[in-house]
């Protein structure tokens, strides 16, 4: 069974930075690592995604500002997201793909405000 934790939310300012993180745990490592995100009242969108090969795709109203990576193990992939936006406040799930099957985590609040 595998489990996710995610790390990295909070409160920052437009123009600012923040780190989001998600470790899988279980025996197997993930195919497929990405970020969701919804904001209230909207439906939940992709924001990146990597496969095991590296290939990486993202949303585009967050092209160019941020930035998914994983580590060697492909069990923690990282969201580098800069100039942060009001409207990227939103709860954002890390999703994993694992023998065909999604599995998400529980979520973790952006909220950008001045």
């Amino acid at each position: 069974q595998v489990h996710l934790v995610e790390s990295g939310g909070g409160l920052v300012q437009p123009g600012g930075s923040l780190r989001l993180s998600c470790t899988a745990s279980g025996r197997v490592s993930p195919s497929a690592m990405g970020w969701h995100r919804q904001a209230p009242g909207n439906e939940r969108e992709l924001v990146a995604a990597i496969v095991g090969g590296g290939t990486t795709v993202y949303g585009d109203s967050v092209k160019g500002r941020f930035n998914i990576s994983r580590d060697k193990t492909f069990r923690t992939v990282y969201l580098q997201m800069n100039n942060l936006k009001v409207e990227d406040t939103a709860v954002y799930y890390c999703k994993v793909r694992v023998y065909g099957e999604d599995i998400w985590g529980k979520g973790t609040l952006v909220t950008v405000s001045s």
